[in-house]
């Protein structure tokens, strides 16, 4: 994609796919080689397979989202998308860090969250899914080679 309308596009989809709620529409935004950098982990996460199965994980675990600013000018590949959520009874902020490949997709998806108790009842409640995270993700790339 080498005009910038497309990455522009790119980021209002994925705005509108993460307020639908709609994990599919969010997947086809994320390029294959992605790398997700989670609030709560020190490890990145490369590849679209775990990046989806997070995102699918975490749009169950966040409550009243909204997103509240976007920042990232028409043709930017850099934008940021500043959330406002509640997991359980602890409101958070956070924010979005997305860059896009030549390709208008999303090659880099960082997350920062705040207070420190919203991002350890965000931690916690990932933690106790992170099994089933894996799990799908496992899926996914499976059936990506099958498919391939």
């Amino acid at each position: 994609m080498s005009s910038s309308q497309p990455r522009t596009d790119t980021a209002r989809a994925f705005r509108a796919a993460v307020e639908a709620r709609d994990p599919e529409a969010m997947t086809a935004l994320l390029a294959e080689d992605v790398v997700f950098r989670s609030p709560v982990a020190h490890k990145p996460y490369p590849g679209r397979a775990i990046t989806a199965s997070i995102l699918t994980e975490v749009v169950d675990v966040f409550s009243d989202f909204v997103y509240v600013t976007e920042i990232g000018g028409d043709g930017a590949r850099d934008h940021a998308l500043v959330f406002e959520a509640r997991v359980g009874d602890k409101q958070l902020t956070g924010c979005d860090f997305l860059h896009l490949d030549d390709d208008g997709l999303i090659d880099e998806f960082m997350v920062m969250v705040r207070p420190l108790s919203g991002a350890q009842a965000l931690a916690d409640e990932m933690a106790s899914r992170f099994d089933r995270i894996v799990a799908r993700a496992a899926g996914q790339e499976s059936g990506d080679q099958a498919a391939g």
